[in-house]
């Protein structure tokens, strides 16, 4: 197996909604914001290649969507989806699975393009993975959660047949080495990949903890549809990464990729923070 990160890029969201009831003078000092009270986060995925699979794990937001949206949400910076992954020598047409960890824009926009008028899928030869649960949430959202679950987003993969619904229970293999965990404090059954990688798990944190910052259990985005039940889910998932020295992968980060944990008088709190890259190299060079 190896593993790869794959930027799509940086946008914007407003502060007080990504930390929750957390007081800006706190989480300033994790993401300043602007004069608009707005951060800068990145859209983190990770490419799997396991086999003969080629897994992306989300697609950040795509480009497809017009510029009144942008002006909403300020994409940003010098890397795509195709850049990244050109630099790890992929094509889109290399994938063979993408792994959608929850279907809001952020996650699955890149996942498909204008062609003319036609919304066709970016990665023509793969399988496009969600759940029941959740892609019948995102086909009725509740009103709250409407401005995140874009039909032009979702319904171009059932149309073109390279939908597939996961039925995998929570905490079994999906494939040899990927278990999935279920959380449903964000949105409905949203999909955390945990990855056997070199005697160490790593878990896909998705938006459960969406950057290093979060690792602190008060520290829930306003975003979520059951923030408490968000509070428990990393209580159980962060006490056993702890017990058990997982690494966590962040995806909204726009800084730390990854860390490692340890429990002190005050919670558990990130030990160690670094790239995929370079946790790579020192497992390596432990071998």
């Amino acid at each position: 197996m190896k593993l790869f990160t794959v930027n799509a890029g940086y946008f914007k969201l407003d502060g007080g909604a990504m930390f929750g009831v957390v007081p800006k003078s706190m989480w300033n000092k994790a993401n300043p914001a602007d004069d608009n009270n707005m951060c800068s986060w990145a859209m983190r995925c990770l490419l799997i290649v396991h086999g003969n699979y080629k897994i992306l794990v989300d697609t950040g937001m795509g480009t497809k969507q017009d510029e009144k949206f942008f002006g909403h949400y300020y994409l940003h910076g010098d890397d795509t989806l195709e850049k990244s992954l050109a630099a790890h020598g992929y094509k889109p047409e290399d994938i063979t699975d993408v792994f959608l960890t929850h279907l809001h824009f952020d996650h699955c926009g890149g996942a498909i393009m204008r062609d003319g008028d036609k919304l066709v899928p970016v990665f023509k030869n793969a399988f496009y993975w969600s759940n029941h649960k959740h892609w019948n949430s995102a086909l009725d959202p509740n009103e709250r959660e409407k401005a995140s679950f874009l039909k032009e987003n979702i319904l171009p993969i059932e149309q073109s047949n390279q939908l597939r619904l996961i039925d995998t229970p929570d905490g079994a293999e999906w494939l040899e080495d990927i278990r999935i965990r279920y959380v449903n404090g964000h949105t409905d059954c949203m999909m955390l990949p945990q990855i056997k990688y070199n005697d160490t798990t790593i878990l896909y944190c998705a938006d459960l903890v969406p950057s290093a910052a979060h690792v602190s259990l008060p520290w829930v985005m306003a975003y979520d549809m059951r923030p408490l039940d968000t509070l428990m889910e990393k209580q159980k998932l962060l006490n056993e990464a702890v017990a058990n020295n997982w690494v966590l992968y962040f995806e909204h980060d726009p800084v730390n990729e990854c860390c490692t944990l340890e429990s002190t008088p005050r919670g558990i709190r990130v030990k160690e923070t670094f790239t995929l890259a370079q946790f790579e190299e020192k497992t390596a060079k432990a071998q």
